[in-house]
């Protein structure tokens, strides 16, 4: 269930930022995420695609991290506002 503003990591545009609000995995899918420091409120902003269009790249806390599509899509994040 997606709501309150929050979409997949997956559709964040190429550029912008977010704050990361739920994981919904579990198992090893979870523990890798949480590794990588992909905590509650952790701010995330979208890098670059690869040529084939996955994996994009992520900065996640000053790393340089790709995550494949299906990955992503387990992330749900709060795009910030775009600033007028």
């Amino acid at each position: 269930m997606i709501d309150q503003g929050y979409i997949p990591l997956s559709s964040l545009p190429i550029g912008r930022t977010a704050r990361v609000k739920k994981l919904n995995c579990s198992g090893l899918l979870r523990r890798r995420l949480l590794d990588l420091g992909i905590i509650k409120d952790t701010v995330i902003e979208a890098l670059a695609k690869s040529p084939s269009g996955d994996p994009t790249a992520y900065n996640i806390r000053g790393a340089v991290i790709a995550l494949r599509s299906e990955e992503a899509g387990r992330i749900l994040v709060l795009p910030y506002r775009e600033e007028v």
